[in-house]
């Protein structure tokens, strides 16, 4: 009865994740990795890096890899609908009372106020995935990282897929030999 379980915690993470893939990532690490223990901190990281290198939304992504591997096909099925179906429905709903109440102050400042919790969530996601990479491949070896990627994507403009290749590329080509 995995696909259940699989169900309750893409459907909560994703009703809750106001804002889209990146609002529901830290929930997804929640429940995925906190909760549930169906990935290792160090497998959720990999498996996000990758997630972002790849076309399309991250969270059906996220779903289908931690689905099929929990519970196989079902599990990944039962992932993914947990994970479109509350946001469809939602977009629809809400399309209509947003069109309706567009100029309210009461939804106008629903939309701004809940930003900042956003905000500090995937700080704090930001913060646990730093963490674990520095115990991983060291301080030096992570800022370093962290630096060139900050230059190649704000300053170079290099798209964040290319990085994320090259750091996998880096990882297993330079960083494998000295590990």
């Amino acid at each position: 009865m995995e696909w259940i379980q699989l169900f309750i915690g893409f459907f909560i993470a994703n009703i809750l994740g106001y804002g889209g893939g990146p609002a529901s990532i830290p929930l997804m690490y929640e429940e995925v990795v906190t909760h549930q223990g169906w990935l290792t901190d160090p497998e959720f990281s990999n498996m996000l890096a990758l997630a972002n290198a790849l076309p399309g939304p991250i969270a059906t992504k996220i779903a289908a890899f931690v689905g099929y591997g929990v519970s196989g096909w079902v599990g990944m099925t039962s992932a993914l609908l947990a994970t479109i179906v509350p946001s469809a429905a939602a977009l629809i709903l809400l399309l209509k009372l947003l069109q309706k109440y567009r100029s309210s102050p009461v939804v106008k400042g629903m939309t701004l106020l809940v930003q900042p919790v956003i905000a500090i969530m995937m700080f704090t996601l930001t913060w646990q995935m730093g963490r674990s990479s520095i115990v991983s491949i060291g301080a030096l070896q992570a800022l370093g990282i962290a630096a060139v990627a900050f230059w190649a994507m704000n300053i170079r403009k290099i798209h964040p897929a290319l990085v994320i290749l090259a750091a996998f590329a880096y990882g297993g080509l330079v960083l494998a030999r000295f590990m």
